[in-house]
């Protein structure tokens, strides 16, 4: 059953010692000049409620299936900026934000403040809502695309007015990001050699296609925040300053403006004022990069942080700091088990991946559906599913804010699959199929978290791994920083499992792209019957055919056990008695960490 948040008060008192390690850390970094964002003031509180008013419309043509437009509500611009905002995160790394350059986790953290904006963003309803672009059209033929970009938007260091100029740089830099998990998609998008794009005037862009592609997963990379995010940058910073002056201190567009970091300790932003969306409330913001969960909840009991990425089993420590507050959101994100090695699609030529290892057990040796070798390394792959207690780590790790999922890709879309489908939990004939596929005595295999600020992902990786040891497979436990883990997935040299959260699709065609071979991310998968497949999706635009191709897939993944799914969560943010809770403004794209910053405002 799920817990409510009123929750049951159970004491989980932290020990003076380790709120005195988090209070010394923040000190600590204050004892140096070049380890202290400079903050302009004070935190204080009590301001007045903005009123609020509406964000302009945009349109689109009725001759095309894209979801009617919604609006955003925003809060009046405040007349005086105050204070610092604190925010703590498990894992950031150094700050990088050029677009040809930047990869995971500042792709999800920078599009989260928001320090760049792009042309969309879904709302509370995942809504398609304008952004950058405030109205756009898609031709009956499917192949023209037409923004048109709200005027008057100012890019940050006194760069002055984004026009179409700048957007069309960003994608060409984006479609060049080796790093991105989309960049395929984007740069099939903005640079297909069949198609073209135009700039009929400074506010205006039409992009020629070259072939009808799916609505989805374009949207998907125009919108924010999101771990695949894109965002609009300065042309002319580039062409006075360069890579390296746009890659450390950008020129965007966002509510707050880039100033300030310190690598595996702080990241600082000022708020922009008079922004043309959402000008803060407070004068800063401050993201600090604490990796343990118990520092952070003490950063929150002694007033240091006014939000941080929180573990469920926190929940009743937070709840009993004075004037705590929660903010939560329904499918925030879905916890994957990914299987890395099977990169069968160019095995045996020069693209051969390094990681391709049939070695392992849940990779074949034959890429051939009907070989006893690919049947083989299935039974490993369903024994390891079977292995897994969902309803154990749901109602344990996650206090029942979650309930089991199938497939990645498909949460939210489980109408699109065949009924009737179920992963179970049973040990007993997990080990009967590690015995028939040849492993009576098991194997060793790693398994590392991929952390994406999931609710409890250590904690929950863990108890897969004590699970998968139970029926007799050694677990070699990995726990590495996501900067340190992504490099390896990027450049298919990893060789084992993870743990992975993931965001709730809008389409499933959205996280399938990620099994294409050209995509810089992976998820282990490079198979023809995947690769056919999804090509055909992503070039279907009629509803009906795209569903009947998804549920195909869906069936396929389900039958080969490609990416069982683990659960699919809530998420609930903690707030601090400096603020309000901020519910309504909550960008729906990508849930897995907290995003509305500009929104947030003084109690």
């Amino acid at each position: 059953m799920k817990t409510s948040l009123s929750f049951t008060r159970f004491h989980k008192n932290l020990s003076m010692a380790v709120v005195l390690v988090f209070v010394a850390f923040l000190f600590a970094c204050g004892s140096s000049a070049t380890a202290t964002p400079s903050a302009t003031s004070s935190p204080t509180g009590g301001s007045t409620v903005p009123s609020a008013t509406t964000a302009p419309q945009a349109t689109a043509s009725a001759s095309t299936p894209v979801p009617a437009p919604t609006a955003i509500s925003a809060t009046s611009q405040p007349s005086k900026l105050t204070g610092t905002l604190s925010m703590g995160q498990s894992d950031m790394g150094r700050f990088t934000a050029h677009p040809r350059l930047v990869g995971n986790p500042g792709l999800f953290l920078i599009s989260a403040a928001p320090v760049g904006e792009t042309l969309f963003t879904f709302d509370s309803d995942r809504k398609l809502t304008p952004m950058l672009a405030k109205a756009w059209d898609i031709s009956a033929d499917f192949l023209t695309w037409t923004f048109e970009l709200e005027q008057g938007v100012q890019l940050h260091k006194g760069y002055g007015e984004m026009t179409s100029e700048d957007v069309v740089w960003s994608y060409n830099q984006w479609s060049d990001n080796a790093k991105h998990p989309r960049g395929s998609i984007i740069k099939n998008f903005w640079q297909n050699p069949e198609g073209s794009v135009q700039t009929p005037d400074d506010y205006t862009i039409v992009v020629n296609t070259g072939q009808p592609v799916a609505h989805a997963p374009i949207f998907e990379f125009l919108a924010f925040p999101f771990g695949g995010a894109t965002w609009i940058s300065s042309k002319k910073q580039f062409d006075e300053m360069g890579d390296d002056e746009v890659d450390r201190n950008i020129a965007a567009t966002g509510s707050w403006e880039f100033v300030q970091q310190e690598s595996a300790q702080f990241w600082k932003m000022n708020a922009v004022e008079n922004h043309w969306r959402q000008t803060p409330d407070f004068a800063e913001l401050i993201f600090w990069e604490i990796p343990e969960e118990s520092a952070r909840v003490a950063g929150f009991q002694t007033g240091q942080l006014d939000t941080f990425v929180m573990a469920f089993d926190s929940i009743a420590t937070v709840e009993e700091v004075e004037g705590s507050k929660f903010v939560t959101v329904p499918q925030a994100g879905t916890m994957i088990l990914n299987f890395y090695g099977n990169y069968h699609l160019v095995e045996g030529t020069d693209e051969q991946r390094p990681g391709h290892n049939p070695d392992l057990p849940w990779v074949s040796s034959n890429s051939d559906l009907s070989s006893p070798e690919w049947e083989s390394a299935r039974k490993v792959r369903e024994a390891i599913s079977l292995a897994i207690n969902r309803p154990a780590i749901i109602d344990t790790l996650l206090l029942g804010f979650a309930k089991p999922a199938l497939l990645e890709s498909f949460t939210g879309n489980e109408d699109v699959l065949n009924p009737g489908l179920e992963w179970k939990y049973d040990p007993v004939r997990a080990k009967e199929l590690l015995s028939e596929a040849g492993y009576e005595n098991g194997f060793i295999a790693t398994l590392t978290t991929a952390k994406r600020g999931a609710p409890a992902e250590e904690a929950v990786c863990e108890a897969v791994a004590s699970m998968l040891e139970q029926v007799g497979i050694q677990v070699q436990f990995q726990n590495l920083p996501y900067s340190t883990l992504r490099p390896t997935i990027v450049g298919r040299t990893y060789e084992g499992m993870t743990c992975h959260g993931i965001p709730i699709r809008t389409e499933p065609i959205v996280g399938l792209s990620i099994h294409l071979k050209d995509t810089a991310f992976t998820h282990g998968w490079e198979i023809a019957e995947l690769e056919d497949a999804i090509v055909k999706a992503n070039q279907t635009v009629d509803p009906a055919a795209l569903d009947a191709i998804q549920r195909d897939i869906g069936q396929f993944m389900f039958d080969q056990v490609v990416q069982p799914a683990l659960y699919t969560w809530d998420a609930v943010w903690p707030v601090g008695p400096r603020i309000e809770e901020w519910t309504k403004y909550v960008k729906h794209t990508d849930t897995r960490n907290i995003n509305g910053f500009e929104f947030m405002r003084h109690r």
